[in-house]
């Protein structure tokens, strides 16, 4: 039986019937015992002790009945809540007076006491006792209510946040499957079919391995490097001596994590805009270390950068065409570690287009990756 109508957010209530048993049977014995022991310390002989067992016999069957009443109208609106348990409540107080001042009555048949008086003192004791039950009975369900809506509003919060960072990964895929599916179109149209089944095989590569991990995913920086130089293999069959990939990762770093395929629209940006523009290529430089507690990772290239005048790129807008870029590494960066990242975006010292980003450092202990060049 179900005594506790709210799912339990902590450990004492993780078994609902066996804590409210627990609270019931020692409260009642509580009660018992200051009234026992107030009793004798007061003077009263043992044979005291046999009205105060029926009373709490009596005060424990009707808080029983109540809870079951109780638990049925927490929910319902609070007038008709509140009334129909003041109601109870006063209706439980009076039937138990009236078995007090009985049994009080039969064992003291010499009293000279009358029975209503004995009601009227008996309703006293017992109103309190039963108030101060119910009082407690509500408070313990209003705050497991409470608790379990801050879990619920919890939950909602990460599932938003996972349902956000899942929206923002599953924009990459066909963005890149775009420009890729479209490189092997040309390549089969101008018959070269081996450079396209070359282009496929990779193609294939580099989707099972980015789809092994889930969009929400963290994955080490040395599992990023590795997928992007799976897309890297892919791109330069299309510009060959043309694209210049430089990779300078500190292997203190290379476990640190980060958002899966975090870093690939960067590289794609840098291929857009300083590789294909310029007939003699680009170097496209990615390195990583540490910053303090923080990961630094930045991603240059030797391409038209910003214009002359510090502002705005001329050839680089802040996101793509298709509405992934930079702005999808701020959103998820941003999503991933909150306001403890950095994202900076501008000229490089040599010219050409410069990101820096940065991350709390959090390091997994799976893999480790040394410095490389290719």
């Amino acid at each position: 039986m179900q005594l506790f109508g709210i799912s339990s957010p902590g450990p004492f209530f993780s078994n609902k019937v066996r804590a409210f048993w627990n609270l019931q049977i020692l409260g009642w014995l509580a009660w018992f015992g200051l009234r026992a022991v107030s009793g004798l310390a007061n003077g009263q002989p043992f044979t005291f002790l046999v009205p105060v067992v029926v009373q709490a016999i009596t005060g424990f069957s009707l808080s029983l009945i109540l809870s079951v009443c109780y638990r049925a109208l927490i929910n319902r609106r609070p007038l008709l809540m509140w009334g129909v348990s003041f109601g109870l409540a006063g209706l439980a107080t009076a039937l138990w007076a009236f078995i007090d001042a009985w049994v009080t009555q039969i064992l003291n048949p010499n009293s000279e006491a009358s029975f209503s008086s004995l009601l009227l003192g008996a309703m006293y004791i017992d109103a309190t006792s039963l108030g101060a039950w119910s009082a407690l009975y509500f408070a313990i369900n209003y705050f497991l209510q409470l608790e379990e809506q801050n879990d619920r509003v919890l939950r909602l919060e990460a599932q938003a946040a996972s349902a956000q960072l899942a929206m923002l990964r599953y924009q990459l895929n066909p963005h890149f499957l775009f420009n890729t599916l479209n490189s092997i179109s040309t390549l089969v149209l101008l018959k070269q079919t081996e450079p396209a089944n070359a282009m496929l095989s990779r193609l294939s590569a580099f989707l099972r391995y980015t789809l092994a991990n889930e969009p929400t995913a963290q994955v080490t920086l040395a599992q990023e490097i590795e997928t992007l130089k799976l897309y890297l293999d892919i791109e330069k069959m299309r510009f060959e001596d043309r694209l210049r990939p430089h990779f300078a990762i500190d292997p203190a770093v290379a476990r640190a994590r980060l958002p899966s395929l975090l870093l690939q629209p960067l590289i794609e940006n840098a291929i857009k805009y300083a590789v294909t523009p310029q007939e003699e290529g680009a170097d496209i430089t990615l390195s990583a270390q540490l910053a303090g507690q923080n990961v630094r990772i930045t991603v240059s290239d030797t391409g038209a950068g910003l214009s002359p005048d510090g502002g705005a790129p001329t050839t680089r807008p802040a996101t793509e065409s298709t509405g992934v870029g930079l702005a999808n590494i701020r959103d998820r960066l941003a999503q991933a570690f909150g306001d403890q990242h950095r994202f900076d975006a501008h000229r490089g010292a040599d010219g050409g287009f410069t990101v820096v980003i940065e991350f709390p450092f959090q390091p997994d202990g799976q893999a480790r990756i040394g410095t490389d060049s290719r």
